[in-house]
């Protein structure tokens, strides 16, 4: 299987906890990258209850405390750690994951490798 690279942002363009970046991938699903307690994060932007998207505005993913990431739409509530579900009607269905990574000053994203 073939694994597109991409550079998605420079990694002093996230805040921890604050607006993420919207990108798409190769497959033209959309996706997002979020920083948490230092880390980044990579997540394809589909809410697994209705497979909408979760920014309430385009990069705003985090709840008022930029500690959970919420649907806009439904009000789901994700883990920024690993996009598991904390509540809502994702009903314990979690966020896909993205393989991510810090290199050379950018946030680099895999896809079409293991997802995490």
């Amino acid at each position: 299987m073939r694994v597109a690279v991409l550079v998605v942002c420079r990694s002093d363009g996230l805040e921890d906890g604050g607006p993420g970046r919207r990108f798409a991938l190769e497959s033209g699903d959309e996706a997002f990258v979020i920083r948490h307690h230092g880390v980044v994060h990579a997540y394809r932007n589909h809410c697994p209850h209705r497979g909408l998207e979760l920014d309430w505005q385009e990069g705003r993913f985090f709840d008022s405390g930029g500690e959970v990431l919420v649907c806009s739409v439904h009000g789901a509530r994700y883990d920024p750690a690993d996009g598991r579900c904390l509540g809502g009607p994702c009903r314990n269905r979690g966020l896909a994951a993205l393989t991510c990574r810090e290199q050379e000053g950018m946030v680099v994203v895999e896809e079409g490798g293991d997802e995490r």
